[in-house]
């Protein structure tokens, strides 16, 4: 048995009928790479053998009577795979739009709270026989850093890996009320004793907060409740909408390089020129800059492994206002290096360390009341979307012997911000996956399509300092052609008839092997066979 952090029992609190605190990823599978060809009896036993080394998928929560402390994880007793992996077909003609519609439905469904909090859903039907496969786990159980690690467990790295042998994992008794109400008094009396380095810490951290924002010479982030009202800045519903896109990452790098800034600029820049367009479109652009909020690990080296979130957050200015895109690319810059020093002034656990203190009762009902009482649209936006990146693995993963090909991950959203952006890296891609309102969004495959333009634009920025990121890639020149002889070979194609012939007069034997016109002229030197009919 183990009690969920602070902010872990948070993402619970947080949850209404309305907003949904799960994230998912679709994943796409070449299945040709099976050893024993494609069946969904495969993938299942794949995941049923690697269950013990993936705690989310095998615990379920208990609640603490009278909601006294936060919940607690216990091995499931009744655990259930078939509750969990789920087979269906996906709409044909089965390409990456119906795919994204299945994803949808599964997306604005909350997970059942009875039963450990995940889903795992098979799509056959893809084009070019591939398989989709759609996770989705609570947040409460994993962030972006332990969801990564978790794809580590899950996953091998050869389609010839050997199986991996079950291992039995005892179920635990369920505690009566009376253990619960023990072992929260228990850990109420433990957290005491830190509150007062805590108060210490945080009136430290405002000091260095408020000398920052004082200080001319700084950079700074952005603020919570500056953001303007955009169209998907109202109280959401519960239907989601997902589309996904998808950008090259050794590009990329070349962008950040050229342009001297970082990887998570770049693609926060795309972001921003991506949402310029499609506010532009519906003509709802606003004057100010948009507000991000950018998910930040802080988990410790101690600490990979664990399950659980571990995670802080900055507030980003996304300059979507300015047209030239130097100049957003260089506010993002900024902005991106002012909201690190604002959250280190602030200290990277104090948003955990205060999580702490959540009471369960007040937290969940206050969630619920601003929901239902749409009170998202009585105020300015506190921030007007989420964009979170997530590095991945630079290699391929294979899921049961089926190569995975992209993996689109998603992130909640939630009453006042309706569009989730989470980006995740994986082998020579940044895959993007987007997650909105299906009301307040209702296009979301626009708002996709505008990534690549965004992209272009900066390519092309980048290229103008280093005119290798734009040049075309040289032609590729038949091996034959590589050999000797082949330039002369090529030289006399393109000669007049005239000149080949007295080229071929000097050559006695090959003016006779053209006459005859039983051998191409390309044979001789290892060119492609061509007839002759001159």
């Amino acid at each position: 048995m183990e009690r969920l952090s602070g902010l872990d029992a948070a993402f619970l609190y947080l949850e209404t009928e309305r907003a949904h605190m799960h994230v998912a990823m679709v994943g796409i599978y070449d299945v040709s790479t099976m050893r024993d060809g494609y069946s969904f009896e495969a993938l299942r036993r794949h995941i049923a053998a690697r269950l013990h080394v993936v705690p989310p998928f095998r615990r379920r929560l208990v609640e603490v009577p009278f909601q006294f402390h936060h919940p607690v994880w216990l091995e499931d007793p009744d655990f259930d795979l078939d509750h969990h992996v789920r087979r269906i077909t996906c709409p044909a003609p089965g390409g990456r739009r119906e795919l994204a519609q299945v994803a949808s439905e599964i997306a604005s469904v909350p997970l059942d709270r009875s039963r450990p909090l995940w889903e795992a859903w098979v799509i056959e039907g893809l084009k070019h026989d591939r398989v989709g496969f759609v996770v989705k786990v609570h947040h409460a159980a994993i962030d972006g850093a332990s969801g990564a690690e978790i794809m580590t467990a899950l996953y091998d790295l050869a389609p010839d890996a050997e199986p991996v042998a079950p291992v039995e994992v005892p179920a635990e008794r369920l505690p009566n009320d009376l253990e619960l109400l023990g072992h929260a008094a228990l850990s109420k009396l433990r957290r005491a004793r830190d509150v007062v380095p805590l108060l210490g810490r945080t009136i430290g951290s405002a000091a260095n907060l408020v000398g920052n924002i004082r200080n001319p010479d700084r950079k700074h982030g952005g603020v919570p409740l500056s953001a303007p009202r955009t169209p998907f800045n109202r109280s959401i519903g519960p239907r989601r909408t997902v589309s996904f896109a998808r950008i090259p990452l050794e590009e990329t790098r070349a962008i950040k390089d050229a342009l001297g800034v970082k990887v998570n600029d770049v693609v926060l820049a795309v972001c921003a020129g991506t949402l310029r367009r499609y506010l532009a479109s519906l003509d709802a652009l606003p004057d100010d800059p948009l507000v991000a909020v950018c998910p930040v690990s802080v988990r410790i080296e101690s600490e990979r492994g664990s399950q659980g979130n571990k995670v802080s957050a900055m507030f980003v200015r996304l300059p979507t206002h300015l047209d030239d895109p130097r100049e957003r690319l260089d506010a993002i810059r900024d902005s991106t290096e002012g909201a690190k020093e604002d959250h280190h002034a602030i200290g990277a656990r104090t948003l955990t360390d205060w999580a702490e203190w959540a009471a369960p009762r007040t937290f969940g009902l206050a969630s619920r009341v601003y929901s239902s009482m749409h009170l998202a649209d009585q105020h300015r936006p506190i921030h007007n979307l989420v964009v979170s990146n997530v590095p991945g693995p630079p290699f391929p993963l294979y899921l049961a012997g089926a190569e995975l090909v992209a993996a689109y991950p998603m992130g909640p959203i939630m009453d006042g911000a309706g569009l989730n952006v989470t980006v995740l890296s994986y082998r020579s891609h940044v895959d993007i996956g987007f997650l909105a309102d299906a009301q307040l969004v209702p296009d979301v495959w626009e708002v996709a399509g505008m990534v690549q333009p965004a992209f272009e634009e900066l390519r092309q920025l980048a290229g103008a300092i280093d005119p290798t990121i734009t040049k075309p890639p040289a032609p590729v020149t038949a091996v034959g052609q590589r050999r000797n002889g082949s330039r002369r070979d090529g030289a006399a194609r393109n000669r007049p008839a005239g000149n080949r012939a007295g080229r071929n007069r000097a050559g006695p034997a090959r003016a006779a092997r053209k006459g005859s016109g039983s051998r191409a002229t390309g044979a001789r030197s290892g060119g492609r066979a061509r007839s002759s009919p001159e």
